[in-house]
């Protein structure tokens, strides 16, 4: 085994014999679930921790949490525990800090489909704290096949919630969607679809849902009447709908009036103050950035008026558009070369913060195959470096928010009871520095423990480029 560089040593776990317990066991012969979630029977007092519960209550000492199998039963101080934690395993958690699993709201593992990159990918953000990830629409066959493996218990990783994809016809000509179609005609396989004012939307939608997809994308060649339309029929089939910021030709205030419940990209905002923006396949015209760098947008305040009011959510994605992307990066969204970076990016979702919007973080990124931990952290980096949002409130953008974002917000997103145990113990106090999320002692999944000194680094012919 290899312990993460920097990691802190686990001191204070009470008993090796319970986190052995709680850890891989071996699977019964033939149902290959070495990191399947305990059962409700199983007990598990997670005792004596500073609790951080996502809720935007304060830090409180001394805390309690009471698991049952996969799930929060009840939380407490140590000093009050009820007579039923009396049974349970105990792990020792006094002068550590407990708050929920880390959620990344945008992620691409299957664009082109590559099984052992993705696994190598959930490896490392599972070991670093990160228990579900939002991603963005791929290949969902593939995908679909990755997000069931992680649900059973098969590898280890976050749970997984996918977006299937439309968009207009001219979106089409990407070369992405040949990869993410193969085998079929880009533009006519259930999660990727070009629509037109002539598609018949109901049975559009339903073939979506049918890839088990928690929501809609909407990518580009979209104009803001059919982007209404593909949104209300996603919602009356209660599917969430996705957005890019701008769909050329829809603006993102047009975007946000399509009723969409989040939108992505914050340098795609850019295009708000345009009377008029081109289609997908027309030239599009340079960006006055200034206009944008102190975070004071008289449109973009308009915009996230409507959106603060609306709680629709802002997946900023500032990272990936940092001016030298880390080699291995992803491709990023379509933005003329040489325009938005991250410090416009960043203060676009500084304003968008101050003004009271959700935003949520997602990466849409790749670290190299050297980084031990997950590409969110970069993230919650920008969000704290760039767009001046304290610890604490990018902390709810990878919880809280996140869960919302993904629709898992009755599962997940904060420590309360009937939730998911969905749990990260680190040693050092995150709200003082987000960078103490580089103390990660272990996380818990749906009740299964995860140390952090376990993980094993990802492997460089397991990255490749998408």
């Amino acid at each position: 085994m290899r312990a993460r560089h920097g990691r802190q040593s686990w001191k204070r776990i009470g008993s090796i014999a319970v986190l052995a317990a709680l850890t891989w066991a071996p699977a019964h012969a033939g149902t290959p679930t070495a990191f399947a979630p305990l059962q409700r029977a199983d007990l598990v007092l997670y005792r004596g921790a500073t609790l951080i519960d996502g809720t935007g209550a304060p830090a409180r000492p001394r805390m309690d949490v009471l698991v049952a199998g996969e799930r929060i039963l009840s939380v407490f101080p140590d000093a009050a525990r009820p007579a039923e934690a009396a049974k349970a395993k105990v792990v020792d958690l006094h002068g550590q800090y407990l708050m929920p699993g880390l959620i990344d709201s945008h992620v691409h593992l299957a664009t082109p489909p590559n099984r052992r990159q993705a696994e190598a990918m959930l490896r490392r953000d599972l070991y670093g704290g990160v228990t579900a990830v939002r991603d963005m629409a791929d290949d969902l066959r593939a995908l679909g096949d990755i997000a069931r493996a992680s649900r059973v218990g098969e590898i280890a990783g976050p749970d997984v919630y996918y977006a299937a994809l439309m968009a207009g016809p001219d979106f089409f000509t990407d070369p992405r969607t040949a990869h993410t179609s193969a085998g079929g005609v880009p533009g006519q396989v259930p999660w990727m679809q070009a629509v037109t004012d002539q598609t018949d939307l109901p049975l559009a939608v339903a073939r979506a849902a049918g890839t088990s997809a928690t929501a809609i994308k909407l990518y580009a060649d979209l104009d803001p009447n059919l982007a209404g339309r593909i949104t209300t029929e996603a919602h009356r089939q209660h599917l969430l709908v996705w957005s890019h910021a701008t769909l050329y030709p829809a603006k993102p205030s047009e975007v946000v009036a399509a009723g969409v419940d989040a939108i992505s990209h914050a340098c795609l905002l850019v295009r708000e103050p345009d009377p008029d923006v081109p289609r997908w396949s027309r030239p599009r015209h340079p960006v006055d950035l200034a206009a944008f760098r102190a975070g004071d947008n008289p449109a973009l305040a308009r915009l996230f008026a409507v959106m603060a009011k609306r709680g629709v959510i802002l997946d900023a994605t500032v990272w990936t558009y940092g001016a030298a992307p880390p080699t291995g990066a992803s491709s990023t969204p379509p933005l003329t070369p040489g325009g938005c970076d991250d410090i416009v990016g960043g203060a676009i979702t500084g304003q968008a913060y101050r003004a009271g919007v959700q935003i949520s973080a997602g990466t849409d990124n790749v670290a190299p195959w050297t980084e031990p931990w997950p590409d969110l952290f970069h993230e919650l980096s920008e969000l704290v470096d760039r767009a001046g949002m304290p610890p604490a409130a990018a902390l709810r953008s990878a919880t809280l928010v996140g869960a919302r974002a993904a629709g898992q917000e009755r599962d997940m997103g904060s420590l309360e009871p009937g939730k998911l145990a969905n749990m990260v113990v680190l040693s050092k106090n995150p709200l003082s520095s987000i960078d103490n999320l580089k103390t990660v002692v272990m996380t818990v999944k749906r009740g299964r423990v995860f140390m952090g000194d376990d993980f094993v680094p990802l492997r460089e012919e397991d990255i490749t480029d998408f």
